[in-house]
């Protein structure tokens, strides 16, 4: 996905040179991801008997692991134990999602005391000294807690959370391979639940029920029987990242929760013998001999999440470090949360239903229903086209294009790659405030692992020319005469952000004479909106009189790199040159106007009274806001895959169908404005 060369590295991919694994678990058949990230890693999986060179691979201590170590044991050839990474899929393995990546170990298993594991080693052995690397691990816990990620991310981050002050004992499935492997059983959790008591008396007790017990996938430990007025079973999807904020200690056996609420602060009392024990950041009842380092809370993250896990890009089917899979995970993850109750679009004309349908109905279907009373009486969560809303849709949400659209024109019906979803107001409009400018507002204080994203996402767009609609056309400024360059972006006269966003200066016309009266003897040159150009959109204007030349058929981006300021009344341009270094003056009032970034000759509301840098704005716009669809895979995805298909052009096209219903709804388009006139 490419976060930043310079500090994300990608892994290793394995061995020196390609390893045969043979397996007798039919999972490693069956899983395909599970094969790819093997193979990806450098191995390849076989039937049959290993010879000298080749290993064997089991999965963790699973019930059929006793045949590979028997195979391997006879053919005296080493064992590989694989297990799912500590960030997994949305929903259990048992639902059948697919993994995020893979722990391969050639010592052990991670959760197993009895012997090291590579994982044990790293924790014990690696200097773990890298300011780098723990900075790394510094940014990538703020990430994980930001965006609710754990290792199964279907929570609710909405869910209310119990009141503040109360115990958290966290229980686990009956047969997990952690739980045997630390010795603990049934006994080992009700003494811990005894513990959690006495340690804390008179406080609330609440047990975090597991999710595949919640989903009746395998039952706990800790059920109804325990229950009383004092002790609780919590089993809804509630972020354990809320859970920790309120809690007053944690107890585990050997859950991987008990791993994240080290970093969220937490020092859990441990029952049982985990990889995350023995290191100083617990409490540990039985603690392991041979654990006697004392690491921090980012040298634990980086050894275990960064140094040890075999990560994978579904977006490029590659390797890749743990911030492009942390950053993938939170796209779906938000996509699941938005979208798993449903949703009810109104006033969405028919060639956007599809599109929305990928975007929004991937958990449950989209149903589109236009008579306000009808939508909203259908209790689902509710959308309406920002530029159709009207008094009547005062509670729907607005959604509209995002600032990274497609590779060609909204108005020839190209779909879109990103869109907006605004609980607020809209972008656009001034009038009210917008989610936004709460983004904005929030991100004029960045955290560096934030800032190294911005900067990047920045440095990427600007060198692969990558902008709203990548039309491309290199434009032609031979014969000029010398002096200041002034770019005049024209604009679709009857487009939502001129109607909301502009006042004395609202249309093309006026935009190129304000500009030419303040700028005299500026070179000045006008480039009429690609919809416009194409006859799709109101906006034409002879623009010879004012400007010294009108710049036909290119991509506006491209012009950016040939002038020294833009002048525009809310054009996306305006935001795309500020990216690249270019000066911008504002008439009207677009969402990057108000920050102390543009000039600003518009009415801009008070409100906008952050001071953002250039980064914390494209944080807000472009990686906060927007969801993003990759079009390759039908995943949601994070801005850098949709940068990188525009980049290379990786992006379907529309068919002639679509060009021919595009003609014919500007025909209608304009039938209509003449029968409103009428």
């Amino acid at each position: 996905m490419g976060l930043g060369p310079e500090i994300y590295d990608t892994p290793a991919a394995g061995p020196e040179k390609v390893r045969r694994l043979f397996t007798y678990n039919g999972g490693f058949l069956t899983q395909r991801r599970v094969r790819r990230i093997l193979q990806l890693a450098g191995y390849s999986l076989h039937l049959g008997m290993p010879k000298i060179g080749d290993a064997v691979a089991v999965w963790g201590n699973s019930p059929t692991a006793h045949r590979g170590l028997k195979v391997a044991a006879q053919r005296e050839v080493p064992v590989v134990r694989v297990e799912d990474a500590f960030l997994r899929s949305l929903h259990p393995g048992r639902s059948g999602a697919p993994p995020l990546g893979l722990l391969i170990d050639h010592r052990g298993v991670h959760f197993d005391p009895a012997q090291p594991s590579d994982l044990e080693i790293l924790l014990a052995e690696h200097p773990l000294d890298d300011t780098a690397l723990l900075n790394r691990a510094r940014g990538a816990i703020a990430r994980m807690a930001e965006a609710h990620l754990t290792k199964y991310a279907a929570v609710d981050t909405l869910a209310p959370a119990p009141e503040p002050g109360y115990v958290l004992v966290i229980d686990q499935t009956l047969g997990d391979a952690s739980v045997t492997a630390s010795g603990a059983d049934l006994g080992r959790f009700l003494e811990m639940l005894v513990f959690a008591q006495e340690e804390h008396p008179g406080a609330r007790v609440i047990i975090k029920t597991h999710p595949e017990t919640a989903k009746g996938f395998r039952d706990g430990h800790l059920g109804a029987e325990v229950v009383n007025d004092r002790i609780s079973l919590l089993s809804d999807p509630i972020s354990p990242w809320t859970l920790f904020d309120g809690a007053v200690g944690v107890y585990t056996v050997s859950s991987q929760l008990g791993f994240e609420a080290i970093f969220a602060g937490h020092k859990p009392r441990v029952f049982g013998q985990p990889f995350y024990a023995g290191w100083g950041l617990t409490a540990d009842e039985f603690p392991v001999q041979r654990r006697q380092r004392t690491l921090t809370r980012a040298q634990l993250f980086a050894a275990a999440m960064i140094l040890y896990p075999t990560w994978h890009d579904p977006y490029r089917d590659q390797l890749c470090p743990l911030e492009d899979a942390i950053e993938g995970f939170a796209a779906q993850a938000r996509a699941w949360r938005e979208d798993r109750h449903g949703w009810v679009a109104s006033d969405m004309r028919l060639w956007k239903r599809k599109p929305l349908q990928r975007f929004f109905g991937s958990v449950k279907p989209i149903v589109f229903e236009d008579h306000p009373a009808k939508a909203r009486a259908k209790e689902k969560p509710w959308m309406v086209w920002a530029g159709k809303a009207d008094v009547g849709h005062a509670d729907a949400l607005r959604v509209e294009d995002g600032f990274l659209r497609s590779k060609g024109l909204g108005a020839e019906l190209v779909p879109p790659l990103s869109l907006v979803c605004d609980d607020l107001g809209i972008y656009y409009d001034p009038g009210t405030p917008s989610r936004l400018e709460k983004w904005i507002a929030a991100r004029a204080t960045l955290r560096p692992d934030q800032q190294r994203r911005a900067r990047h996402l920045i440095e990427t767009l600007s060198a692969q020319g990558v902008s709203k609609y990548n039309l491309g056309g290199d434009p032609e400024l031979d014969g000029l005469r010398a002096g200041r360059r002034i770019l005049v972006p024209g604009q679709v006269e009857d487009d939502a952000s001129i109607l909301k966003g502009t006042d004395a200066v609202s249309t093309n016309l006026a935009l190129l004479q304000a500009a030419r009266a303040a700028n005299p003897d500026a070179v000045i040159l006008y480039k009429p909106h690609p919809d416009v150009e194409a006859g799709l959109r109101k906006g034409a204007i002879d623009a010879t009189q004012m400007a010294d030349h009108v710049v036909e058929r290119a991509d506006p981006v491209a012009l950016l790199g040939k002038v020294d300021a833009v002048w525009t009344m809310t054009s996306l341009l305006g935001f795309e040159a500020l990216l690249r270094g270019v000066s911008v003056t504002t008439l009207g009032v677009p969402f990057y106007a108000g920050w102390g970034l543009t000039e600003d000759l518009g009415d801009v509301p008070p409100r906008r009274r952050a001071q953002p840098t250039l980064d914390g704005l494209v944080h807000a716009a472009l990686i906060d806001y927007p969801r993003y669809l990759d079009p390759r895979t039908g995943l949601a995805c994070p801005v850098e895959v949709v940068v990188d298909r525009l980049a290379t052009g990786d992006v379907p096209h529309p068919d002639t169908g679509n060009r021919l219903l595009s003609k014919l709804q500007g025909v209608f388009a304009s039938q209509a404005h003449l029968w409103r006139r009428g």
